[in-house]
């Protein structure tokens, strides 16, 4: 479990992270979401005892990082996974690690089968292709049996089996009782992999729920309807907003698609097409941070856009 209380960075006159207060449960893949320059980075760095609070505080398994004695058997930590030393080979990598910690020749054995990297161990890792060095680094995270994993962006520059591979891991490691924090900017991946999300922007915490209730949270359900008399059918459902789609299609918002059917039927208007359509997390997305973005497309500061751009 990862708890923070009020936990503040600041770098001079700049706050990286304001007073943040969350919790990472075990049991779940929680998502860890933000645009650029949010505080995530910073946070995670916190987290693992990389950068020192300014003030509040941020446990691991009830204690901070630099306080566990096996730190690699209390958490596992995917942060760069360009931070290896190129010459080593892939299982002497994971060998120097094991051995600061009493970790054995199994284990290491055991995390390069699990991650697939039999193929490639006694290679040197300064020849691995950007996939091979997530899976090596996932390795590592893993290499203590931790109760606790914190991945971030895992899946970049994996191919799609690879990104499947990692989506059944952390849900199978989350279903073992496992705390799983786990950092993307695929959404549509984390839409698939998380059970809660938590949203940061211009460090601070933005949403914190299941991912089902950050999607309703945008705008939940709206209905796509296909009819000859639309004229009739507003008339059914005074006080709806309908928006004309373009191929000839209305989407409802603010009803559910029975109480379209119910309306429809009783007013005898024919429906060619009733769709209930959800909206996705990317969009739930967007919508919370739409203010908190740091640069805007072709270099325009949030700040100095107006109003009507926003």
């Amino acid at each position: 479990m990862i708890e923070a209380h009020a936990l503040t960075k600041r770098y001079g006159s700049k706050t990286a992270v304001g007073g943040i207060d969350f919790s990472v449960q075990p049991g779940r893949v929680t998502g860890f979401l933000g645009p650029n320059g949010a505080g995530k980075s910073t946070t995670m760095r916190m987290i693992v005892g990389l950068d020192r609070p300014t003030s509040g505080s941020v446990t691991v398994n009830g204690k901070p990082y630099a306080e566990h004695r096996a730190p690699l058997r209390e958490v596992g930590v995917l942060l760069d996974a360009k931070a290896v030393h190129t010459g080593r080979s892939a299982y002497n990598h994971l060998r120097a690690q094991a051995a600061t910690h009493g970790i054995g020749r199994r284990r290491v054995d055991e995390v390069i089968a699990l991650t697939g990297l039999e193929s490639v161990a006694r290679k040197r890792v300064g020849g691995f292709s950007l996939g091979m060095g997530q899976r090596l680094g996932i390795a590592s995270a893993l290499l203590g049996d931790p109760q606790t994993l914190i991945l971030d962006e895992p899946v970049n520059g994996l191919d799609p089996e690879g990104v499947t591979w990692v989506r059944q891991l952390v849900r199978g490691l989350a279903a073992e009782g496992r705390t799983v924090l786990l950092s993307s900017h695929l959404m549509s991946e984390m839409s698939q992999t998380a059970d809660h999300i938590i949203v940061l922007g211009r460090g601070h915490v933005l949403a914190d729920a299941p991912v089902a209730e950050i999607i309703a949270g945008a705008g939940g359900q709206t209905v796509r309807v296909r009819t000859p008399r639309p004229d009739l059918l507003a008339s059914a459902l005074p006080g709806i907003v309908g928006t004309q789609l373009p191929d000839g299609a209305i989407s409802l918002q603010g009803v559910t698609a029975e109480q379209v059917g119910d309306a429809a039927a009783e007013a005898g208007v024919a429906l060619h097409e009733l769709t209930p359509v959800s909206s996705s997390l990317e969009e739930a997305y967007l919508a919370l941070t739409q203010d908190e973005v740091e640069y805007r497309a072709g270099g325009v500061p949030a700040e100095t856009t107006t109003g009507a751009a926003r």
